[in-house]
Parts: structure tokens; sequence; C-alpha cells
């Protein structure tokens, strides 16, 4: 930037006392004429570094995803091509899913039996309690039955002894008296065959609330073990069902699968240190470096331009997303050990400035570690920008100058 406005410092000079001798070359002249510039330059770059800093080193970062399987199995499709776009949810590849349905239709099954023998037993259960209550009401049923018959008997025996009462005096039927005579038989027989049915239902009841009792303390023996074995079976088929769906591994996000070695065949495990392929998210991270004392104008929404080596010749747009306030050098290892500060300090580190693409770059591509130069514009002195996007334009046409340096092997 400073050799190329002092080589038009030095072509209007050339132009005023040398071409067209405008002026006199004198020693005062020379002087005024050497220190112009000094002062000038001087002035312009603290204000540029201020209110328009550049930063000679802008990178472009994009987080790549280890693929890794989360389970281990023969590989029976890869329909991804490398270097190609992927969108997110798209398949990577699969996984010969069958013994991991194998697995899942038995856990299904086993279940099943299972939660079958609990609903059995819980059953059994409702069956015994309901024939307590059965029992229960044939008691009742017979002791109204034993009930009534005494009544009846009650009001047979006193009628009989009403009518031979009447019948001794002749002023009753003696037939009368003989048939309550007999109903007075009937009823006692009646009662003494309802009193050995109710001593039976009694004992019924008592086998019911018997067996009932049994077949409660054997559900409850059983029941909490054949619950945690439902339980234990329905998240070992829930892990296997989970273990089925990661036999196809999709695409995390849109982007792109760089040197792709897997091949229908291959076994892949889901051993942590064995990714399968790398993917390249499409979204990039644009940081730009700047020294610390170049930044204390900037702020996020600021207007900011990029001139990458990969497009050379074209001013990309940007603005400022955020400044990243931390560094290497502010963090201080975990370690019994004190800090050597050494006889030499440590050179001073820079922060990086996050930028993302606006206007119409916003959806232009960037290829990830494409490098190249960039500039911030604050709101402070807007018109002295103009020098600092000229520059930044000149510098990316230079972009389309190639120097190729050879690299010996030894």
């Amino acid at each position: 930037m400073e050799i190329l406005l002092l080589g038009i410092y030095s072509f209007f000079v050339w132009l005023v006392f040398f071409k067209f001798k405008w002026l006199a070359w004198t020693t005062t002249a020379a002087v005024i004429v050497i220190t112009i510039p000094i002062i000038g330059l001087a002035t312009l770059i603290l204000l540029l570094n201020v209110v328009a800093p550049s930063a000679l080193d802008v990178q472009v970062v994009k987080y790549v995803v280890q693929v890794l399987p989360r389970v281990t199995g023969r590989v029976i499709e890869v329909p991804v091509e490398p270097n190609r776009l992927v969108r997110r949810g798209e398949l990577l590849f699969r996984i010969d899913p069958r013994p991991f349905e194998y697995e899942v239709d038995r856990l299904r099954a086993l279940l099943a039996s299972t939660a079958a023998d609990v609903a059995a037993q819980r059953e059994d259960l409702r069956a015994a309690e309901a024939q307590i209550d059965v029992s229960a009401n044939h008691v009742t049923s017979i002791g109204s039955s034993i009930e009534a018959s005494r009544a009846r008997l009650a009001l047979a025996e006193l009628r009989v002894g009403q009518t031979k009462q009447l019948a001794s005096t002749g002023a009753g039927d003696a037939f009368e008296a003989q048939r309550w005579e007999s109903d007075v038989a009937q009823q006692r027989a009646d009662l003494g065959a309802l009193i050995p049915q109710l001593s039976a239902a009694e004992k019924e009841v008592t086998a019911s609330r018997a067996k009932a009792s049994s077949v409660r303390e054997r559900v409850s023996a059983m029941s909490g073990h054949e619950q945690a074995r439902v339980a234990e079976i329905r998240a070992q088929l829930k892990d296997a069902e989970w273990k089925l769906e990661e036999t196809a591994v999709y695409a995390p996000a849109d982007g792109h699968v760089i040197n792709l070695q897997l091949r229908p065949g291959s076994t892949v495990s889901q051993l942590p240190l064995n990714p399968v392929m790398s993917f390249v998210e499409q979204d990039e991270v644009i940081l730009a470096m700047f020294w610390q004392n170049e930044l204390r104008a900037v702020e996020p929404g600021n207007e900011a331009e990029l001139a990458l080596t990969t497009y050379p010749g074209r001013i990309i747009k940007a603005r400022v997303d955020s400044i990243i306030w931390a560094q290497g050098q502010g963090q201080l290892p975990l370690t019994g050990t004190l800090p050597q500060t050494g006889a030499t300090p440590t050179p001073e580190g820079r922060f990086a400035v996050k930028l993302v693409l606006d206007g119409k770059d916003k959806d232009l591509f960037l290829a990830a570690g494409a490098r190249g130069t960039g500039a911030i514009y604050t709101h402070h002195l807007v018109p002295v920008h103009i020098i600092r996007k000229v520059l930044l334009r000149v510098g990316s046409y230079l972009n389309w100058i190639i120097i190729k340096h050879n690299v010996s092997l030894h």
C-alpha cells in the first residue's frame, strides 16, 4: 500500500518539477517534497488502521465431521460420491441390517411371551378374588333363606297352636289344625336342609379366600421379578431398535465427502479412533486476523470486504459477525509448574474477527482453506475508506499473477 501511494506521489512530483518544470527544484523544495509524504503517509496509515483496518491473513475454515458408525457390521451400500455436494439427510452408507432385524424380532417375541405370563398371573388373581365374592354372596343368599324359613316356621307353629285351641272349643276346624301341623313339619325339614348348605358355603368362602391368598402370594413373589424382566427386555428392545436405525448413516448437514475410500463389502467398526470418512460441512467460518490495537473502533455489523486468492479480481462483500476476544496467550495450562516467562517476551498475538458473507455474495461458495486479505469499514471517517477500498481492489487484481515455487524433494 505504501509503495503504491509513494509511486503515485513520485509520479506527480516528476511531472511538476522535472517534466513540465512548473516549479524549480531547490533545496527547500526537496525538503518539502520529502517531508510531505513522510507526514502524510504516517497520518494516513494511522487513520486507516483505525477507521478501516486491513487484515493480511483472512482464512476460510469449515467444520469437518469425522463420520463414525455406531454399530459394527458389513457395508452393503455407499451411494454417495466423493467431492460432490451432499444434502442434509442424504444416505452416506448402509450397514447390513439383517443381524439387527433378527435381534429386534427375537426381543419382541420374548417381550410378548413375558408380558403374556404376567397378564395370565394377574388374571388368575382376579379370578380367585372374584370367586371369593361369589362364595360370599352364596353364603348371604343361604343365610337369607334360613331367616325366611325360621320366620315361616314360627308363623306356622303359632297357627298350629291357635287352630288347635279353636278346634278344642268347637269353634275351629280340626282339618285346618292338621294342615298347619304339616306346614310346620315342612318348614322344619327345609330349615334342616339349609343349615348344612350354609356350612358348606361358609367352607367354600374359607377355601376361596385361602386360594386367593395363595395366588396373591405367588403373584406378589413373581410380579416384581417378572415386571423387572419385562422392563429389562423393553430396554434391550429399544437398544436393538436404535442399533437397527444406526445401520443407515445420513449426512449431518450440507457438505462434501472428501477422500472417500469406503466401499460395499468393507467391515466397519464402532471404535472411536477409526472414522470411515471425513465430511466437510458446506457452511464456513471466515476468520480475519488483526493486531490487538486495530480493533478499537470495530463493531459487529460493520461492513467488510474480502479479496481471496481463489477469486482473483473479485471483491467479496461481508460484515462483521463478532470479535473473538480470546487467544492462546490468554490461557495458562493446568499444571503444577510455574509458567516460564523467559528472558525475551512472547510476541504479541492477534485477535480473530469472525466475518459472514453479505449481500449478493451471501450464497457464494468458499473452499475450506481459502486465504486472502480483507478490510473492515467502521462508522468513523467514512470518506477515508475509499483509499482502503482502492488498495484492496488493486490487491485483488494482483491475485491473477501466479507464481509457482519449485519444491525439491530429498
